[in-house]
């Protein structure tokens, strides 16, 4: 695909529309609000991706790469045929082939920062007055491939903190916390790339994922290497057509089978309610206990439908002293025991284990663990399997993220602009003119607006991208550290 078709139709003539001597556009990248309660701060991610894959890769392979009568020419036929025969003009488009490279500065907070709302994560510009068109040009695709990141990693730094907190309440190991939230979303994302961008973000706070591309993501985008770091890591594990395939009847044995001889060491996770999940709770796993008290390793058990807080915490509406009633955690505990916790919880014996994997959501993994926690178990006993129902629910307007214009240049004399619309409230009203930044690398203190050339220049916004350079790289290491400051 030609890489310059990548933007919305109405922005293709915005060249002509712009005042007669237009030399310059500056935008910020910003989220303007929030619709996760108690979150005011979101997590900066995926520029890096952004620029590398589609300012780089894909304008230099797409567009640059080609001849610029081919470029030229499928624009031009696209945009005929959908506009309608000499619309708009195309010179400035064979200019752009010609110069061979973006035209364009992008400055930016270190990815893994909390940015937060109404404050922006980076701004561009152009960096030739004739190409002053690109800047806005480029907003669809900028904002179509970061917004996804961006929300996943602040949703997987909201549950980072809490089973941080919970783990630290109840005396859980919070080196385990790492592993306690597993990413699921793979199969229910919109596509292979938001699959991996998503998961990517959920990697930069826990090392769990089933969603192994997320892996070669950060490895070709993110600078780490997954022999010498730990990236994302899993478990063997069954399915339900495992367990189909082992017949009912005999679904015991496939639990044998299993932890014997296919897995008799080491991890495994078994999916346990393809039937009866309280049967296995209640009466498979009561005459398989020494076997798995005898085994160098953890069984973990996984159930995968109903209410994720019932099942695990127990359901005081059900019959008293059923396993219904107890909830999976309790009764583990009465077949298998365990340990206490330095805080005095609950800990189950370190042969057996539990993850639940379906509709997770932060409210019920925080209904969860305060259920627990009142039951006097530790929080860690649990492994969270977080999927679509998380990474998926969610949209651009989560954050609220926009990418707008604030200052230009016509005429070589700038000025500030800015949007506030009488009809909306408040959530569209953008910033005005140049901005800066301040504050630590760790924690953003204050904006400024309608700040001099000379004081734009400073603050934590810095170059990451110029004329078609990468000019500040991170790595996975480096957001992950950052991001630690902000687990409590």
């Amino acid at each position: 695909m030609n890489t310059i078709h990548l933007t919305d139709g109405y922005k293709v003539d915005h060249k002509n529309q712009y005042p007669k001597g237009t030399q310059l556009i500056y935008s910020n990248w910003t989220p303007r609000k929030s619709r996760i309660a108690g979150v005011d701060k979101v997590v900066f991610f995926g520029l890096q991706y952004f620029i590398k894959k589609y300012l780089q890769e894909a304008f230099d392979t797409d567009f640059f790469g080609q001849s610029k009568i081919a470029a030229v020419q499928k624009y031009k036929r696209r945009i005929s045929a959908y506009l309608g025969p000499n619309a708009i003009t195309y010179e400035h488009i064979a200019e752009l082939h010609d110069l061979g490279y973006l035209p364009i500065e992008i400055k930016a907070v270190p990815e893994g920062m909390q940015v937060p709302i109404r404050m922006p994560m980076f701004t561009i510009k152009n960096t030739l007055p004739e190409f002053f068109w690109l800047t806005n040009f480029l907003e669809t695709i900028m904002s179509c491939i970061i917004w996804m990141p961006c929300t996943s990693a602040t949703m997987s730094l909201q549950y980072r903190k809490i089973l941080n907190r919970y783990a630290t309440l109840t005396g859980g190991d919070l080196d385990f916390v790492s592993l306690q939230a597993h990413d699921f979303s793979f199969r229910g994302m919109a596509g292979l790339e938001a699959a991996m961008m998503s998961g990517a973000g959920h990697l930069l706070n826990f090392q769990g994922t089933d969603t192994i591309p997320a892996i070669d993501f950060l490895e070709q985008y993110y600078n780490t290497d997954c022999e010498e770091e730990i990236i994302g890591v899993s478990v063997p594990a069954t399915e339900h057509s495992v367990m189909c395939m082992g017949t009912e009847d005999h679904e015991i044995n496939t639990f044998i089978r299993l932890i014997e001889d296919t897995y008799p060491k080491g991890i495994v996770s078994i999916v346990s309610d393809t039937w009866d999940f309280w049967k296995v709770i209640n009466e498979f796993l009561p005459q398989l206990k020494n076997k798995i008290l005898a085994r160098d390793g953890k069984v973990v058990i996984r159930p995968d439908s109903g209410d994720p807080v019932k099942i695990i915490c127990g359901d005081k509406e059900a019959i008293f002293g059923t396993p219904e009633y107890k909830g999976a955690v309790e009764c583990l505990w009465e077949t298998f025991g365990g340990t206490l916790t330095e805080k005095g919880y609950k800990l189950l014996d370190e042969h057996i284990g539990l993850i639940y994997g379906d509709s997770i959501t932060l409210d019920r993994c925080e209904r969860i663990c305060q259920q627990l926690e009142a039951k006097g178990f530790a929080s860690t006993n649990l492994v969270f399997g977080i999927g679509s129902y998380t990474y998926q629910y969610v949209t651009r307007d989560t954050f609220g993220f926009a990418m707008k214009a604030t200052y230009g240049e016509v005429n070589g004399i700038g000025r500030a602009i800015f949007k506030n619309p009488k009809t909306d409230d408040g959530t569209k009203i953008s910033a005005k003119g140049l901005l800066r930044l301040d504050g630590t690398k760790s924690e953003v203190a204050s904006m400024k607006e309608e700040v001099s050339k000379e004081e734009e220049d400073g603050g934590l916004l810095e170059v990451v991208y110029r004329d078609g350079a990468l000019i500040r790289e991170t790595s996975l290491s480096e957001i992950r550290k950052l991001l630690t400051i902000n687990h409590k």
